[in-house]
């Protein structure tokens, strides 16, 4: 009886006289497939008719198909037909057989595809699916989802749902995705690297998704919504986003009891409480000292502050807004002149563009984002208080909409349940505001509010619980100087609370935490701190140094190109 081949003779012990032997091996086998040598099977191929002869133990080693082939009734056949794979594929194949690689390009990928899965030829198929991927484009993806449909080649598909995370913003955005069915998108939305910047933005495609076929759609809608990382939202997005859904009531009271309710966590069951990899989130700040700009970010694992880019930037005033992966500087003061200029930095690759000007000189004006426009409302032009207000979308470039009541600048301005709420300013030197007014977009009107009850100039406004909370960003006595507005009653009250109280109302939140950026202090330093809901106490942590904060986000980490 011949020896097992797994019983490995004292030779093939050593690595290098094993691959020397397997060298020697493969190039004499190669050697008797370019000569034709001792061949035992021949294949007749059609569409263009060929004929390709081979060997049939190495096939058998290569593929299952052949395995079974020879096995079969008409193995033993000196002549095989194959009428199903046209010859210049098959003999690519063939070829592969013998030495693991074939002349796979873009132009023939699909045919080469398709015979390899027939062949059972695993090696082929992944480096097809290579190729695919390789000189994937907006264009060829679409070939390659008909492809992956065709063919339900599951490693196509798995690699294809990879390629959807790593870009879904820009795939979230096409024709295609409309047609994603639900096991699909579960898969994607399921993922902790779906890389995008916002939680918001994975709602927003799967809000696209559902309103393609709303009908259709209704019954899964509550498991695609589960996918989100639902207590990364604030209360008032779920209350307002998420729970009008059909059959997401629950996964909405579920995620704002968890967000109110520290406590009751472990009594909540949810699929996902943390951030996914890919929106770790830290702080970016624009930090002024004189004329020169550095754009900051914080390093949470060393308790630092870092560089992330210095700005070259000439002008003053300017309202700096993040919108997806960019911070627009919209208007400002130039020379003693007010600005209308837009111009929009890309985080990422820390580049500038400018974007279509303002229609009107804007300067202490403010800023808000609603249902993805930029609206830029009041300010000065000049020495002349406005009260123009308009709105910018890629689209349509700036346009004029309805205007304040009564012109103002440096007031506070927010967004809450789908409107625009402006409050306080002033519109002569001598004379500050307590008066509110709110913008419906939908039927373009302003109207009054109930006033505040103080007037304040560059108050410091937050959302928080449905409300709207104002403090004077100046006051001597800011801890005493809180009030809120209840949009529902139209009714302000003031309330009184310590600094630390109020920092839960206006400070940034991250990591599930509450942040306060404090005041500024005798040496220009800003402290820092969040607190601590388990000891109830505020942690201090690494103050930002030499200049003033002109503008603070949380930003997701992917967003920051790497040092």
């Amino acid at each position: 009886m011949a020896a097992s081949c797994t019983q490995r003779p004292a030779l093939q012990s050593n690595s290098s006289e094993q691959n020397r032997f397997m060298e020697k091996l493969m190039a004499k086998i190669l050697r008797f497939y370019d000569q034709q040598s001792l061949i035992d099977v021949t294949f007749k191929v059609s569409n263009p008719t060929a004929v390709v002869p081979a060997h049939r133990l190495i096939l058998a080693a290569a593929s299952p198909y052949f395995e079974n082939l020879f096995k079969g009734k008409q193995g033993n056949n000196p002549v095989i037909e194959i009428n199903y794979i046209d010859s210049d594929t098959f003999e690519r194949l063939i070829t592969f057989c013998y030495t693991g690689e074939a002349p796979i390009t873009v132009n023939n990928v699909g045919a080469m595809l398709k015979a390899a899965i027939v062949l059972q030829l695993d090696d082929a198929i992944n480096s097809c699916v290579d190729c695919i991927m390789k000189n994937i484009t907006e264009r060829s993806i679409q070939v390659a989802y008909v492809l992956e449909r065709e063919t339900q080649c599951e490693r196509l598909k798995q690699k294809l749902i990879e390629y959807e995370i790593k870009n879904f913003m820009e795939i979230s955005r096409g024709v295609e995705f409309l047609s994603f069915d639900v096991e699909k998108l579960q898969r994607i939305l399921e993922s902790d690297n779906l890389n995008i910047p916002r939680e918001e933005d994975a709602y927003d495609a799967i809000k696209r998704w559902f309103n393609y076929d709303v009908p259709a759609r209704q019954e899964p809608l509550p498991h695609l919504i589960a996918c989100l990382r639902l207590t990364q939202f604030d209360a008032d997005f779920l209350l307002t986003h998420i729970q009008p859904l059909p059959g997401c009531e629950l996964l909405a009271f579920k995620a704002i009891s968890w967000i109110r309710e520290p406590a009751a966590r472990t009594k909540i069951s949810m699929r996902f409480t943390e951030p996914r990899a890919t929106c770790e989130e830290t702080f970016l700040v624009i930090c002024r000292s004189e004329m020169n700009y550095k754009l900051l970010q914080y390093n949470k694992a060393e308790d630092k502050w870092q560089e992330y880019a210095s700005l070259e930037i000439d002008y003053t005033n300017y309202w700096p807004i993040l919108k997806d992966e960019n911070i627009l500087f919209i208007g400002g003061y130039k020379n003693g002149v007010s600005c209308n200029i837009v111009r929009s930095l890309n985080i990422r690759n820390k580049t500038w563009q400018n974007l279509p000007a303002m229609n009107q000189a804007r300067r202490g004006h403010r800023v808000v984002e609603l249902d993805g426009k930029i609206y830029a409302i009041g300010g000065l032009e000049g020495n002349k208080v406005l009260s123009s207000v308009e709105r910018y979308t890629p689209s349509d470039g700036w346009e004029s909409v309805s205007s304040l009541i009564v012109e103002r600048h440096s007031a506070g301005a927010v967004t809450l349940n789908n409107k625009v709420y402006i409050m306080g300013g002033t519109n002569t030197p001598l004379r500050a505001l307590k008066l509110v007014e709110c913008y419906n977009p939908d039927s373009n009107i302003w109207t009054s509010c109930a006033d505040m009850t103080e007037c304040r100039v560059l108050p410091h406004v937050k959302v928080h619980k449905g409300h709207i909370y104002v403090l004077d960003t100046y006051s001597a006595n800011s801890s005493q100087s809180v009030e809120r507005y209840d949009p529902q009653h139209n009714i302000w009250s003031k309330i009184y609370c310590l600094n630390a109280d109020w920092a839960r109302i206006a400070g940034m939140s991250l990591d599930n935490k509450l942040w306060l950026f404090g005041r500024f202090t005798s040496e220009d330093i800003l402290n820092i701190s969040f607190y601590d809901e388990d000891d109830e106490r505020w942690v201090k942590k690494c103050s930002l140094p030499n200049g003033r904060k002109c503008f603070c986000r949380v930003v997701p980490i992917a967003l920051l190109s790497l040092k």
